[in-house]
């Protein structure tokens, strides 16, 4: 509602009393000294050839460094007190965006310890007496996200050439009336909570009349006098307390600080210094604040490159003030990620938290991350977490989630306690506004009277203000309002779970309704994920192997810097591809040094195993067994097959048989057939499979976050083969290669089949020249399929093929990892691929009436923002179709892609060090264990979706076998067996288990912790 003495009140705000907030002023003294490059720590700055700088003066070309040297005298008198302070106040030229996307600074003494930050809300530093401070400024450029549909420059690489960006505006010291300011924010509350108010309600009127009587209060030749006087008129309406039934939001401090985003990897570094100094500061004057630290990676930044600020947070982690949360090395995409790295950012987050501060913490918490897959509940629990927090979901552009607490389900039946902040922000400001939406949009208020919170300036903009904690003082027992009550996410939680614990359930999948296009954006970085992670896996399994079969050396240090690398590189805006350039070029950079080091621990660990010699072995690390080669174990690699038949057909085109596969191949270099051994034709009669089809891509919105349905409308089939070959290649496959092209791009796409193959492979090769152009490849197939089986961490989830509901019709674009399976009751295809993960189902009917399913793989984007070169350049990827395909099958044909298979030169063969008797359960990971015990680590899952027995078998005998969580701790009443080299299992469907195994040489690693099996 509008107060009735809204526009006098707004004038006297802005003309009259807050101009009166700084009472007097102060100059000081300034020398600057820029950074010729890259940023450079506090103890080279000293002795640097300083020169005097003016307020007026530009300063910073993009992501440059400017340190300012200032000195002052704090004047007479200006001592603080209870209604005054001094502080040196400073802009650096702020705009008025968003305070985490421009200039910031640090405060240092002379000794190079640091005072605080500054940035747009935040700036001032207090002083007393002598003013001697060095300011480490960063001239970030703006790069909002507002502009996403305009490509810019900025995010590229510093440019010597650049002009500066930005006017050092002020820079003095201040003597502020702290009496002027708790006006300001009474005024603020007060006037912010009658807006929220019914109109005509009782209680806006008294609010509107007590400050229309304190208006008139205030002498005109004498406000500052008048300001004791204006407070005690605003104090009655509010000291009013809130309704017995009103709704109480547990406030806790936040700064959600992207690792990577719109800045580098390096400036991250510098965002999380000035942040969690400011949180430091402010947790000294307010005792009662609690603030939230989810990420692992930024705190070990500052115990590396600020260990100054690291110590001052272990003193307030130890008071229970600064509280981590998340339990995970940063807060990572969770769709793209494979199994492994998923569990691992458990398991290295935690494990850095309790060794660090000795913190077991409780919760996930994932505000911004895009979708959440459906095994992260039984990650959760197995990690010894109980809660999950994410506040993205709250996006979703058509159907809103219908609860915001309540139990999430997971693939497996494991349950988590769950919540979704109605405040709809992780950057709140506790404003009336926030919190009235947060009590209007509780969808649970008939079992539950709590929310949570997070308030704080996110990004580099400085977390929690003063005002902030104001304004939860202020509200914190308010008529009208929600109570506000500080507090951690612990006690929120708590209070929440004993409310009520019979709660709604959500089962499966939490689809993001937007940013669907991050699936596909930035394929180089999603290629070298995937590479890394695969080499991850092969480097632990023969490591371990050749460890424990011959006492070869473990590489854990090579292991722990690999892991973090690449679970950083999983970053929400890493892998997504939704980051500036420099950040990708980067991540590629990371890869590629990964990769090296890598290879050559996976060569050392298997010359150690296969000895001297000469023959040509095969090393299998897939979960399955692959041509002939038992999972895990290296063997002589089989002699060649029979060559695939290749024949010219009556129509122009290719035939392709090997025994196994029949697939027919049209003069454009495209499927028109495709079957297994029983001679079913996979496609559609008149259809064509591998069609490649260029899409335009203008998201509404978010450029490179985004692809939206309406460009599906539109749409160009490249099936016109420029120049096509068809031949047998050396190794004996049937290849059709054709080469095609598209404004300024050339594609080659090369099918194969060869000898024995029960599917064919699509290699495709990319010179990508496009802009905002979605290339996808489709596959029609004729089968009547109610629903596809797509896989994910640890499992796959079943989606349903028609668009009968809102929700169906919202998941037009889906995520699958290797694999996607579709199948009728006795029939079924896999389509397998190593590098895609965009994937969309639609169903249609054939001339004759049957039912088609037609795959679609968003193979490349080309997006402007924020990044304008994203996927420019050459690519390759490649897919495999399998007819007459089993969900093993599927399984098996992604591992293949994966190149799972590694051709080594030696002496002997190797059998597994870990065997499973059932196909169903997998053994996805053998390690040593994190402790550097020795201990072997076994992480298995049932892999069907549904309850399996089998036998697990070892190369040598172990002292004892125990069930343990991810963390490698044992649980109790769980699986225990002692010297033995079997171990006989049943899982339930898509049960995770992960098993501790100890050599008689190896120390106790600890004491056990109870079982969390199941909610």
């Amino acid at each position: 509602m509008s107060l009735p003495v809204t526009d006098r009140l707004d004038r006297f705000v802005r003309e009259r009393l807050r101009p009166l907030t700084v009472e007097a002023s102060a100059p000081v003294d300034i020398a600057a000294w820029p950074v010729p490059g890259e940023p450079v720590p506090f103890s080279e700055v000293r002795g640097r050839a300083f020169r005097p700088l003016r307020v007026g003066a530009p300063w910073g070309t993009p992501w440059s460094t400017l340190w300012l040297h200032v000195t002052g005298v704090v004047p007479r008198g200006w001592d603080a007190s209870e209604n005054h302070r001094t502080e040196l106040l400073v802009d650096l030229g702020f705009n008025d965006q968003s305070p985490g996307f421009q200039a910031e600074a640090l405060a240092f003494r002379p000794d190079g310890s640091i005072v605080k930050a500054v940035s747009p809300r935040n700036a001032w530093v207090p002083v007393e007496g002598e003013v001697d401070l060095y300011l480490e400024l960063a001239a970030n450029p703006t790069i909002p996200p507002e502009s996403h549909w305009r490509p810019t420059h900025l995010g590229d690489r510093p440019l010597p050439e650049s002009s500066p960006l930005y006017t050092l505006r002020r820079l003095e010291i201040g003597r502020i009336d702290t009496r002027i300011e708790h006006l300001l924010l009474d005024i603020e509350v007060l006037t912010g909570l009658a807006e929220q108010l019914p109109p005509g309600s009782p209680r806006a009127a008294r609010i509107g009349s007590s400050l229309s009587t304190m208006l008139d209060a205030i002498d005109p030749d004498d406000v500052r006098g008048s300001v004791d006087r204006a407070r005690a008129i605003l104090a009655p309406v509010l000291s009013s307390p809130a309704a017995a039934s009103a709704h109480t939001v547990l406030a806790t401090g936040h700064a959600h600080i992207d690792s990577a985003w719109l800045w580098p990897l390096r400036e991250t570094i510098r965002k999380c210094a000035r942040t969690f100094s400011n949180v430091l500061d402010l947790l000294e004057r307010h005792p009662d604040l609690r603030f939230a630290c989810s990420s692992a990676q930024q705190l070990a930044w500052m115990e590396e490159h600020y260990p100054a600020v690291f110590a001052r947070i272990e003193e307030q982690v130890r008071a229970g003030r600064f509280v981590p949360v998340g339990g995970q090395w940063v807060e990572p995409d969770t769709n793209l990620p494979g199994s492994e790295a998923t569990a691992r950012q458990l398991v290295v987050g935690k494990r850095w938290f309790l060794e660090k501060f000795g913190v077991d913490t409780s919760e996930v918490w994932l505000p911004d991350t895009f979708g959440y897959s459906a095994s992260l509940p039984q990650l959760i629990r197995l990690a010894g977490a109980e809660w999950f927090m994410t506040q993205k979901i709250s996006w979703n552009q058509t159907n809103r989630m219908p609860h915001h607490t309540f139990w999430w389900e997971g693939i497996d039946g494991t349950r988590v306690f769950t919540h979704f902040p109605p405040i709809e922000t992780y950057n709140a400001e506790l404003s009336p506004a926030e919190l009235a939406h947060a009590e209007r949009t509780y969808t649970d208020h008939a079992t539950g009277t709590v929310s949570l919170a997070p308030f704080g300036w996110g990004d580099g903009g400085g977390g929690p203000t003063r005002e902030m904690v104001e304004r939860a003082y202020r509200q914190a027992d308010l008529e009208g309002s929600p109570r506000v009550a500080l507090g951690a996410p612990r006690d929120f939680y708590e209070r929440a779970r004993d409310e009520n614990p019979v709660l709604p359930v959500w089962t499966g999948e939490m689809y993001l309704e937007l940013h669907r296009g991050t699936l596909t954006s930035q394929v180089k970085t999603k290629q070298g994920n995937r590479r890394t992670e695969r080499l991850l896996h092969e480097t632990e399994l023969w490591a371990a192997t050749a460890a424990l079969y011959g006492d070869a050396p473990y590489p854990d240090e090579l292991l722990r810097r690999a892991w973090r690398q690449t679970l950083l590189l999983q970053f929400h805006d890493i892998l997504p591809g939704s980051s500036i350039g420099w950040v990708h070029r980067e991540a590629e950079e990371a890869y590629a040094a990964l990769a090296i080091e890598l290879e050559e621990a996976i060569g050392a660990s298997l010359a150690a195993l296969t000895g001297p010699g000469t023959r040509t072995l095969t090393a299998n690390s897939a979960p399955l067994p692959l041509g002939g080669v038992a999972a895990g174990a290296v063997a002589l690699t089989p002699p060649p097959r029979a060559a695939t038949r290749l024949t010219a057909t009556a129509e122009g085109g290719w035939a392709l048989s090997n025994g196994v596969v029949r697939a027919v191949v049209d003069a454009d270099g495209l499927l028109v057939e495709l079957s297994g051994p029983s001679g079913r034709n996979a496609l559609p009669e008149g259809a064509r499979a591998a069609l490649l089809r260029l899409h335009p891509d203008f998201p509404d919105k978010w450029d490179a976050w985004d692809v939206d349905a309406h460009d599906r409308a539109r749409a160009i089939d490249l099936d016109h083969a420029e120049t096509i070959v068809a031949f047998v290649g050396d190794d004996g496959a049937g290849v059709v290669s054709a080469t095609r092209s598209v404004g300024r791009s050339t594609l080659t796409q090369t099918l194969r089949l060869a000898p024995e193959a029960a599917g064919i492979d699509i290699e495709v090769h990319v010179d990508w020249r496009e802009k905002h152009r979605l290339l996808r490849m489709v596959v029609p197939l004729e089968i009547h399929a109610e629903q596809t089986r797509a896989e994910i961490q640890f499992g796959h989830v079943t989606r349903p093929t028609h668009t009968n509901t809102s929700w169906d019709q919202a998941r037009f674009e889906v995520v699958a990892q290797r694999w996607i399976h579709v199948a009728e009751s006795t029939y079924g295809v896999a389509i397998a691929n190593d590098s895609t993960y965009g994937h969309s189902v639609e169903r249609s009917l054939s001339d004759s009436g049957a039912v088609v399913t037609t795959v679609g793989l968003s193979i490349l984007r080309a997006p402007t923002f924020p990044d304008p070169h994203a996927d420019q350049g050459r690519h390759e990827m490649r897919f495999r179709i399998r007819p007459e395909a089993t969900l093993t099958d599927a399984a098996e044909e992604g591992h293949r892609l994966d190149r799972a298979e590694r051709v080594v030169v030696g002496g002997q063969e190797v059998r597994p060090l870990v065997a499973c008797s059932t196909v169903g359960i997998r053994v996805l990971t053998v390690k040593l264990a994190e402790d550097r015990s020795g201990d072997l680590i076994v992480r298995l899952h049932e892999a069907t979706g549904g309850r399996q027995d089998g036998r697990l078998t070892f190369g040598i005998p172990f002292a004892t076998i125990d069930e343990v969580d991810l963390l490698e701790r044992p649980l109790d009443a769980a699986l225990h067996r002692a010297d033995t080299d079997a171990v006989d299992l049943t899982l339930r469907a898509f049960q995770i288990l992960t098993l501790r195994c100890r050599p008689a040489r190896t120390t106790d690693p600890g004491p056990r912790r109870p079982t969390e099996r199941q909610t």
